[in-house]
């Protein structure tokens, strides 16, 4: 599942390094704490991988 958005593939990225330990849960703004909480790992990593090229920053 491609992230669709900029911002919905940064939200990701921030979400799998808490999940990782590698930053702090408490450090998240809520659109990566929705994604750390409902989210695996697996699914974390494919939006986060998603290529920004070509994406609006936000879905409109």
């Amino acid at each position: 599942m491609p992230a669709k958005s900029k911002a919905q593939q940064k939200a990701a990225g921030a979400a799998l390094a808490a999940k990782r330990g590698e930053t702090p849960k408490g450090d998240l703004r809520e659109p990566s704490k929705q994604m750390y909480d409902s989210m695996t790992e697996k699914e974390l990593e494919e939006l986060a991988a998603t290529k920004r090229k070509g994406k609006p920053e936000h879905k409109g």
